[in-house]
């Protein structure tokens, strides 16, 4: 009996009945079984019917053929219902070792059978050479099984069948097939990227009018581009993405207003800003493979990337006819190509915009400068940092001395909002020490503190 709006519970296991039918099917035909051999085919042995099923993995792979909900389930199989593998085990009394045919892997841990590209073949072309040839043409590239990353076929060991390698389902997309939650990719040198956020508001953010038009325009983009891309002459003419560079001095607001384009568009567009240092491998073809796996990730879930302190990645490149530099040319050269493939928005920062390469330079859609705040800027900086929000308890951390006037402040030290912040987190640490108001020359003691980073006495 069709189960009506099924949970994810039960969906799983319908599909996971079903892989057992297949595999059962398949060992029956390959080694001749039975009265009657089963037909293995999608007529003969259907997929669950998913329609009416509202859960994530229905919602996932309820477009999908018959092969490739067949791989995923396989794929699947390790991780929910081991023992469905245990065919697998099977030996060839022949040569007392376990059909070749068969593929697969044995873990370090895991005493169960691990497919491999082999096993997803077998089980779908037995000894078809023809079928064996188109699946393995299109599964692993072209199929929406592989544009929607939920199977990959990790690497072979060097010299071995490149059917070898294990077929897996990345972590994300296990979580969110297995458990209907999204799992949040975890920093770390195969994926050097970290979400970003802020609480402030677009209210809060200080500057100039010039800078802010630039910024509604790319406000415009995140909220319209999927209209925009839907007119087929427009869709012709412009490519799917936006590149933005936001150049100025550190302090002046680049990556809080990075945070608050993904916080003000709706839908929400999460902001993860990548690791340039961690980027360049010294594993030749690691920083490909690293981010491949980033701006995947970032496709399907149409992140905002931010790349902080841009310059250092991609700055003027060497002309030196070293292995080093060529290697790092190359690596520079394939992530501008990726860039300038991404569908989505990726917004560079630097401090200055002419040490990036001119090569790159083009092709940006927008170049926001964030120049110092002026005076009435830094006076909007200095109210908004230090005025009590209303919701603050009458006990607040810090208050301050009469003689503490914030238009001095600002017509007489060229601080940025960074560093206005620097002196806050100061005067709130002084604040609780001594329990009395802040007075204004422990608010200069705050400011000079911030002047001798940039070498500056006054």
């Amino acid at each position: 009996m069709e189960i009506v709006n099924p949970t994810l519970g039960e969906t799983l296991a319908a599909e996971l009945d079903w892989l057992a039918a297949v595999l059962e099917a398949r060992f029956n035909l390959h080694f001749g079984l039975g009265d009657a051999v089963a037909a293995l085919s999608k007529k003969a042995l259907p997929a669950p019917d998913l329609h009416q099923a509202t859960n994530a993995y229905a919602e996932h792979t309820r477009h999908l053929s018959w092969p490739e909900r067949l791989v995923l389930a396989l794929a699947l199989a390790p991780h929910l219902r081991p023992q469905a593998l245990d065919l697998f085990f099977t030996r060839n009394s022949a040569y007392d070792r376990p059909f070749t045919e068969f593929g697969g892997l044995k873990g370090k841990h895991h005493p169960g059978f691990l497919p491999s590209g082999e096993t997803a073949l077998f089980v779908l072309a037995g000894s078809d050479l023809a079928r064996r040839q188109r699946y393995q043409a299109r599964l692993w590239s072209s199929s929406r099984l592989a544009k929607a990353r939920l199977v990959q076929l990790e690497a072979a060991e060097p010299g071995e069948p490149a059917l070898s390698g294990a077929l897996t389902v990345p972590p994300e997309a296990l979580a969110h097939l297995t458990t209907g939650k999204r799992l949040r990719p975890q920093y770390r040198a195969d994926f050097p990227a970290q979400r970003i956020s802020t609480p402030l508001k677009w209210a809060d953010l200080v500057l100039d009018h010039p800078v802010l038009e630039q910024l509604a325009e790319l406000k415009t983009w995140l909220r319209h581009q999927d209209e925009i891309l839907q007119h087929p002459h427009l869709r012709r003419h412009l490519k799917p993405g936006y590149r933005a560079l936001f150049y100025g001095p550190p302090g002046t607001g680049k990556t809080l207003t990075a945070c608050l384009l993904g916080k003000s568009t709706r839908p929400r567009h999460q902001v993860y800003r990548v690791d340039s240092s961690m980027l360049v491998s010294k594993y030749i073809g690691e920083t490909e493979k690293n981010l491949a796996h980033v701006f995947d990730t970032a496709e399907r879930r149409r992140w905002i990337l931010f790349f902080d302190e841009a310059d250092a990645l991609f700055g003027k490149r060497s002309t030196g006819s070293t292995a080093n530099d060529r290697h790092a040319n190359q690596e520079v050269a394939y992530l501008l190509q990726r860039i300038e493939d991404f569908p989505g928005v990726i917004i560079l920062a630097s401090n200055l915009k002419g040490n990036l390469d001119e090569a790159f330079a083009r092709r940006f859609q927008a170049m926001v400068r964030f120049p110092l705040p002026g005076p009435a800027e830094r006076l909007r900086l200095w109210q908004a940092a230090f005025a009590p929000s209303p919701e603050a308890a009458p006990e607040a951390t810090f208050s301050l001395a009469a003689d503490v006037q914030f238009e001095e402040l600002a017509e007489k030290y060229q601080l940025t909002g960074g560093a206005i912040l620097n002196v806050l987190r100061y005067c709130v640490l002084l604040g609780l020490r001594h329990r009395r108001p802040i007075t204004l020359g422990e608010l200069q003691l705050g400011i000079q503190r911030e002047l001798a980073k940039e070498g500056k006495t006054t």
